[in-house]
């Protein structure tokens, strides 16, 4: 009898990793932030904490930079409220060019 194999090895393995959220940068859709409503909401709900927030998913650029596709205002509120705190990102994919000139988390207000 043959053993049937269900894994799959073309699959990529999930990469997470430990990043400061102010040097993500933001997509081109969200240039300008995170939305000030939903980020108020977000503070008033979970304030200064992190557990339990689902980590941002982020792609990588051909420079190596991380842009953030899901996840804009969980990283602004952490970068806003908790400076220099580490959050975990999943990196989903990577992107043909370069993400380098968009503008970052941190730069923003």
């Amino acid at each position: 009898m043959k053993a049937v194999s269900w894994y799959n090895s073309g699959v990529k393995t999930r990469e997470f990793l430990q990043i400061d959220p102010s040097s993500l940068h933001l997509p081109g859709s969200r240039r300008d932030g995170a939305d000030p409503l939903k980020l108020q909401r977000q503070i008033a709900r979970h304030g200064f904490s992190t557990y339990g927030m689902p980590p941002p998913e982020v792609k990588r650029g051909i420079d190596g930079e991380l842009v953030i596709y899901d996840g804009v205002t969980r990283a602004t509120r952490v970068a806003t409220l908790l400076p220099g705190t580490l959050i975990t990102v999943e990196v989903t994919g990577e992107l043909r060019g370069p993400v380098g000139d968009l503008p970052r988390v941190g730069d923003k207000p």
